[in-house]
């Protein structure tokens, strides 16, 4: 698993916000591409090689740079016979993509990608990839995704507030990734009640609950200490807790 983005709202200056690329069972998944995350996944693999999108929810931090993604193999490869790429997204988000082009209606982003508007708790078979949608409570419709590919499972909340399902959705995870916007004080005057995105000592105490391998905190406010969320996970699970940071790569077995 490569991280291509770690930020939350925005992307800190020399970062991304939310993305992640899943390579097992012979194929190339890409969860979420949020602000910052194309040049990053570009600089991974050729978009050519992809095998599938997933996008957790409709917030732009998780989701713009699909547009991107689009271009680049639209123009990038138009004519050549690359089959449309299948992107699967919450209900809704088919029409902003298309907004974000204007010229040419829908029929440009037909040429490219597959679009599949999934349902809740679906479950995506992708040919060695299993992928498991389960609804974690946001301020819009949100997605965890779990990865089950050559032995070996992640898990990714997207965002989420304190929900039992985010445990369930970590449960044995080899690599579980937890919202963990903010610390023991979240931003109040940028969040409204409830909260629905996770402190780090939360994001440890749902690895912990889930018996997850290893905890990986993402999704950081802009400016967090990072090192002081992991010291807060650490006080609620004490597996190995690793960082976000663009460009990681995180062997999955």
């Amino acid at each position: 698993m490569t991280v291509l983005g770690s930020c939350g709202a925005w992307p800190e200056a020399g970062r991304a916000c939310s993305g992640f690329l899943v390579e097992a069972g012979g194929r190339r998944l890409v969860v979420d591409l949020g602000y910052g995350t194309a040049p990053r996944l570009s600089a991974a693999v050729p978009v050519e090689t992809l095998s599938a999108v997933v996008v957790t929810h409709a917030h732009p931090d998780h989701w713009i740079d699909l547009h991107a993604l689009f271009r680049a193999r639209y123009y990038g490869h138009r004519g050549t016979g690359l089959p449309p790429l299948p992107v699967y997204l919450p209900a809704g988000l088919t029409e902003l993509l298309v907004a974000l082009e204007g010229e040419g209606g829908p029929e440009p982003l037909r040429e490219t990608f597959t679009v599949r508007e999934y349902a809740a708790g679906e479950v995506v078979d992708l040919d060695g990839l299993r992928v498991a949608l389960v609804p974690l409570p946001h301020y819009v419709p949100n997605m965890g995704v779990r990865v089950e590919g050559d032995g070996a499972v992640f898990a990714y909340t997207g965002d989420t507030g304190p929900a039992a399902e985010v445990a369930d959705l970590g449960a044995g995870a080899d690599l579980f990734a937890v919202d963990a916007t903010f610390q023991d004080r979240p931003v109040a005057t940028v969040t409204p009640a409830p909260r629905y995105n996770l402190t780090a000592r939360e994001a440890g105490l749902f690895a912990a609950r889930a018996m997850a391998h290893r905890l990986l905190l993402t999704h950081f406010w802009p400016g967090a200490d990072r090192h002081r969320s992991r010291a807060e996970a650490a006080g609620s699970y004490d597996g190995e807790i690793l960082l976000a940071d663009e460009g990681l790569v995180i062997p999955l077995t």
